[in-house]
């Protein structure tokens, strides 16, 4: 077996008075190609994965010229460093096909191992093969992803790829801030969570009013009088799409100041 770095020598002879002289050729598939080299010995002294082919040579002198049968060198090495490609190309959006695939010039043939980064130092492998299919990819498949590659000569490392995943806002979620009884006067929070990829965009709006409310994921309401009772919801929206989720306030009114009532009795 012949290992790319290692020295390997061919050597010609042949028969022949007056004695002959030698050339070498590589076949290229071309009927006129170029000698390589001369002499009875061709040479190479760190041979490389391009150096592989069949070589031959022939021996001449003044009475004639033989050819000798092709012999094929070869070299076997480490897999290169592996390349990642993802189709298609371009945006990445939840529900699609998407396939990672690792390249390397290797020989023997590579094993390709694919993991997805954790922050596990240790961590297990998430997929073996050249390919890493989604048939339909999903927000939690987002992160980096990274392939190795291996045969019996060594082993290498791809970079990390990237892929995010976009997808329209979820369900938004309503909190209100303080809970408890809403009281005219006092002040509210209403505030709007949605995961999005892009992030959401907010907007309040009250039931039966057109303009909206508020913009942004959190509606202040100071000095809440009982006009500010009814039904609000807020939209949570993307280039994806959109969700919204309700929520009623009811106001009540704030207890009357007591006072005390003296009555005095004279004897």
């Amino acid at each position: 077996e012949i290992e790319e770095g290692s020295s390997v020598t061919l050597t010609c002879s042949s028969d022949a008075n007056p004695a002959a002289t030698y050339t070498w050729y590589k076949k290229n598939g071309n009927p006129d190609q170029e000698a390589l080299r001369t002499g009875p010995q061709l040479n190479f002294v760190s041979i490389q994965s391009s150096d592989s082919g069949e070589f031959y040579c022939t021996a001449q002198n003044e009475l004639g010229e033989n050819t000798s049968d092709s012999t094929s060198i070869d070299v076997k090495y480490a897999p290169k460093v592996p390349s990642v490609s993802v189709s298609p190309s371009g945006e990445i959006v939840e529900g699609s096909s998407v396939t990672l695939t690792c390249s390397s010039d290797a020989n023997p043939a590579a094993t390709y191992t694919w993991y997805k980064k954790n922050g596990n130092p240790d961590q297990e492998p998430f997929r073996t093969g050249p390919q890493l299919d989604f048939v339909s990819i999903q927000s939690s498949d987002s992160g980096e992803f990274y392939c190795t590659v291996q045969n019996e000569l060594g082993a290498k490392r791809s970079y990390c790829i990237s892929l995010d995943v976009k997808y329209g806002p979820r369900i938004p979620s309503v909190s209100v801030r303080p809970s408890g009884e809403i009281v005219e006067g006092s002040a509210l929070n209403l505030t709007c969570s949605s995961d999005a990829n892009p992030a959401a965009n907010y907007t309040w709006y009250k039931k039966n009013e057109t303009s909206p409310k508020a913009l942004g994921q959190t509606f202040t309401i100071t000095n809440i009088t009982s006009e500010h009772s009814g039904e609000y919801y807020c939209e949570a929206q993307n280039i994806r799409g959109r969700h919204n989720s309700k929520l009623q306030l009811t106001v009540v009114e704030a207890a009357g100041h007591p006072y005390l009532n003296m009555t005095h009795c004279i004897i």
